[in-house]
């Protein structure tokens, strides 16, 4: 049984949130508190194995519970989020901190019963999810974020698991590098190690985070000022260009597709994929056709197997691959499916990601 503790101080959100969990076979209530400094007693003596926690509380906020808490005994915990630019800001703060996903709490009841099942789902991917404690990134001015150089292709090889694969040499006909990234739980921590660390001249690179409106454009411009390259929520029919990520805007797709001497990008509001909208097998589907064999395909932490058969279709088309291996993934499922699909060429650490994908980009 998965044991969860509720901290709210709204009425509402803690008798809807101890119904989702007692309503679950594989789940139990251990309780809901209006207070912070309550629910950190009831935590010292008996723990959850997951926490759902509001920003917004009286005597501590929820920021500051987090901090406590993976000072003194981490545990996933899921953050109950406001759709305002200041709940986007927190939210993110909170996954620096090392909560492992958040919940978007809607403007009404209605739209609360909708999203029962997807809580449910997060609470079981939080309880099976790797808690690391992790040091907030300070934000900074934006830096320098000169043009990129002339990029050469690179084709796929079998499967390594390594972080060091050797690179790749292609005959194909010269036309611009492309990377796709999917990812999902744990993914926004996860793509601020990749994209931060990747130097300005690097092919474009379009995302596909699960996440809902009103967070992304928040999210992208965070990673903007972290980042040597540009980062920014996209927008459909933009051209795309090198040294930018494109991250899918919040309950959209995103699609790449080929125009004259390049790419450009489509965002859409098509029905939910897998579940998702954004999907990553939307996503990664478009870029099999617009690119081929100019592409490489990323898989970051996740729960779900969206993504998986895309990425297979990408790999066939003449991608190259990369899946997050599981000892640095929050949540393994999308790249554990990808890679039992047969798409994924190289599995490879978080922290080696980056340099792998500067190398592929450089290589002829």
């Amino acid at each position: 049984m998965i044991r969860v503790l509720v901290v709210d101080d709204s009425a509402v959100m803690r008798a809807f949130l101890s119904r989702v969990v007692a309503s679950q076979p594989d789940m139990e209530l251990l309780g809901a508190s209006p207070d912070p400094l309550l629910a950190i007693d009831r935590i010292r003596r008996t723990p959850p194995d997951v926490v759902t926690l509001d920003v917004e509380m009286p005597r501590m906020n929820g920021l500051d519970f987090l901090r406590n808490l993976m000072m003194v005994r981490p545990l996933p915990v899921i953050m109950i989020s406001s759709l305002t630019r200041e709940g986007a800001e927190t939210t993110l703060k909170a996954l620096e901190l090392g909560a492992v996903d958040f919940v978007a709490k809607p403007a009404s009841y209605d739209q609360l019963e909708q999203n029962a099942q997807e809580i449910a789902e997060k609470i079981r991917a939080a309880a099976g999810a790797r808690v690391t404690r992790r040091r907030p990134v300070p934000a900074q001015p934006a830096p320098l974020k000169p043009g990129p150089a002339p990029l050469r292709p690179a084709a796929p090889a079998p499967l390594q698991h390594s972080a060091h694969a050797p690179l790749l040499h292609s005959t194909a006909a010269a036309a611009q590098r492309v990377i796709g990234i999917g990812a999902s739980t744990g993914g926004v921590e996860a793509l601020r190690d990749v994209l931060s660390h990747l130097p300005s001249a690097m092919p474009p690179i379009v995302i596909a985070q699960h996440m809902p409106p009103g967070f992304t454009e928040t999210f992208a411009r965070r990673l903007d000022t972290l980042c040597r390259i540009h980062v920014k929520q996209a927008e459909d029919g933009e051209p795309v260009h090198g040294g930018v990520a494109y991250i899918a805007p919040g309950g959209r797709h995103l699609l790449l597709a080929r125009r004259a001497g390049g790419y450009c990008l489509r965002v859409t509001d098509d029905p939910p994929v897998n579940r998702h909208r954004p999907s990553v097998d939307t996503l990664f589907r478009s870029i099999a056709r617009a690119a081929g064999p100019q592409a490489i395909g990323v898989m970051l932490t996740g729960m779900g197997g969206d993504g998986a058969e895309a990425m297979l279709e990408m790999r066939r088309s003449g991608a190259y691959n990369i899946a997050q291996d599981e000892a640095s993934c929050v949540v393994f499922g999308m790249p554990r499916q990808a890679i039992a699909a047969g798409g994924v060429n190289e599995v490879t650490a978080l922290p080696d990601i980056a340099g792998r994908l500067e190398a592929l980009a450089q290589s002829s």
